[in-house]
C-alpha cells in the first residue's frame, strides 16, 4: 500500500517525503494562492478555480477568500454552499458538506492530525 491509500485509508502515512503527495498538496497551494489572488468582485474566475481544485462542487456556492486546504480532490461541496473568509481544511482524506451549508469566518477543518507516539511524531507521520 502506497502513502496515498495509506492516507486515504485512515492509516499512519508519510505525507512529507511521499512525492507524490508532496506534488498533489504544491498544486492544490498554487491554486489556493491564484484563488486568494483574484478580485473579490470575479465571481467567474472564482468558480472556475475552485472547479479545478475541489473534488466536486454545486452549481451554487461562495467560498470567500482567503481559502487554504491541502489536496483539494477531498472537498466535496454541496448546492448553496457559503464559506466565510479564513476557512482552512486540511484534507488528508474525504471532507464532505452537504447542501445549504454556512461556515462562519476563521473556521478549521483538520482531518489530519500528527501521531502521539514519539517515534512516529520524530518521523512527522501523519494519521486521516
Amino acid at each position: 500500500m502506497n502513502e496515498k491509500e495509506k492516507m486515504l485509508a485512515g492509516e499512519l502515512y508519510d505525507a512529507n517525503y511521499n512525492e507524490e503527495l508532496q506534488r498533489e498538496r504544491e498544486k492544490a497551494k498554487d491554486l489556493c494562492y491564484e484563488y486568494n489572488q483574484i478580485k473579490p468582485s470575479n465571481q467567474e474566475e472564482k468558480r472556475k478555480i475552485m472547479r479545478q481544485l475541489l473534488g466536486s462542487t454545486k452549481q451554487d456556492f461562495l467560498i470567500e477568500q482567503p481559502f487554504m486546504c491541502d489536496y483539494g480532490y477531498n472537498i466535496e461541496i454541496g448546492e448553496n454552499f457559503y464559506a466565510n473568509h479564513n476557512l482552512i481544511i486540511l484534507d488528508g482524506n474525504k471532507v464532505k458538506f452537504g447542501d445549504n451549508v454556512f461556515i462562519a469566518p476563521n473556521c478549521r477543518i483538520l482531518y489530519s492530525r500528527t501521531s502521539t507516539r514519539f517515534r512516529t511524531t520524530k518521523q512527522r507521520i501523519r494519521i486521516c
